[in-house]
Order: structure tokens, then sequence, then C-alpha cells
């Protein structure tokens, strides 16, 4: 009988540790499998990573939320009314008491199909990046085409600075400044009008008087 106690006598208390430096310390120690503690109910385990395994990437979804997506068609403070269409996903919150969108879309061949189609009014200074269809205008803004940006429409603002395609009439009250690779199909109507050579310019041009000059 006392042999069968001795078999059942329970083992010394061990002060209990944090798992993970256990199983960094046996693991240095001894080549031997780690043995990890009896689970706590209501913890989850925490499983070591083996080093070098490398871990999986995440993959792309078929829905397209994980692709590169390109630079916005229009960058800055604008009020539009038109029609947008979009390649891609968005994200945000429409309201009667204001709105806060953002929208990713696939890259694309500029050329194809417009993506804003309206008009367009900004006050300081808008940048058009992409294909729009329609009217720009601002009394005193400044308004950047870039070289890959394709406005067809007319242009009515206080300056603009164009490196890309305008199928359309110009005004600025300020100045014009055609880059090297400025193409445009249509007049040109401004105080100050500047081409470096290489720009395309089919159309008229007419001068406006300076409004401070004596009548």
């Amino acid at each position: 009988m006392s042999q069968a106690k001795s078999a059942l006598k329970l083992e010394p208390a061990v002060e209990a540790q944090p798992l993970t430096e256990q199983v960094v310390r046996s693991a240095a120690v001894s080549p031997l499998p780690v043995r990890i503690p009896p689970l706590i109910p209501g913890v989850l385990p925490v499983v070591p990573v083996p080093t070098g395994i490398p871990l999986a990437r995440p993959r792309r979804d078929n829905n397209g939320t994980n692709f590169q997506a390109r630079v916005p068609v229009v960058t800055g403070e604008a009020t539009f009314r038109g029609s947008m269409s979009v390649d891609g996903t968005i994200s945000g919150q429409l309201g009667a008491n204001g709105s806060a969108m953002v929208i990713r879309q696939r890259p694309h061949c500029v050329g194809s199909e417009p993506e804003l189609t309206g008009e367009i009014q900004f006050k300081d200074m808008l940048r058009i990046n992409g294909h729009i269809a329609g009217k720009v205008t601002s009394q005193k803004g400044t308004l950047i085409v870039d070289g890959s940006a394709l406005v067809d429409g007319d242009i009515d603002v206080g300056a603009v600075v164009i490196s890309g395609t305008v199928n359309g009439d110009v005004i600025a009250q300020e100045r014009v400044e055609l880059g090297a690779a400025a193409i445009i199909n249509g007049n040109i109507s401004t105080r100050m009008l500047t081409m470096k050579p290489g720009a395309i310019f089919q159309g008229d041009c007419r001068m406006l008087k300076n409004e401070t000059s004596a009548e």
C-alpha cells in the first residue's frame, strides 16, 4: 500500500512563468522537444514561430481591393457637378450636411473615357492629372494641367499652366503658360502668353487689356 501511495504522490509545485520565456529558455538549453505547460482556461496559448520560415504574403483579392491606385484625376478643393466613372473602390460617407469620400481607381490609359464629365469650379489652385470633359472655371484661381492630362472643354480661370492637351477655348485673366509638350486646340484670351519651344497651338489668340492701363 505504501508503494501505491508514493506512485500517486503529486510533484512539488513549480512557480509559473510566462510561456514565451519558458519556450525560449528550453530551446536554448536542450534540443529536446519543448514541453508546453497545460492550457489555462480562458487564455489562448502563444505558439512560437520557428526561425528561417518565411511568412506568407497577403493575397490580392479578386474584387480589386488590393490594387495599386493611380493618381486622382483632380488634386485640390473644387466644386463638381456632373458624373464620374469609377473603376475601383469608393469609401467614405455621403450626406446632406457634408461628405468625405475616398476613391481609389485602377490605372488606365488617358484618352479612352473621361473620368469626370461636368462643371468644375475652384477658388485657389487645382491640378488636373487625368481625362475630364466639361468646363473649368475660377475667378482668380490657378489651374495646372499635367503633362498626362486631357481636358475636353473650355477653361476660364485667373491663370493656367498647361503641359498636357486641351481641346477647347482658354481664358485666363492674368497669364497662360504653355509647356514644351502642351497641345491647345482652341482660342486663347489672356493678358500674358508664354510658350516654350515644342508647344502646339491651333487657334486664335486675343490679348486682353490691362485693367490698370489708361484708356
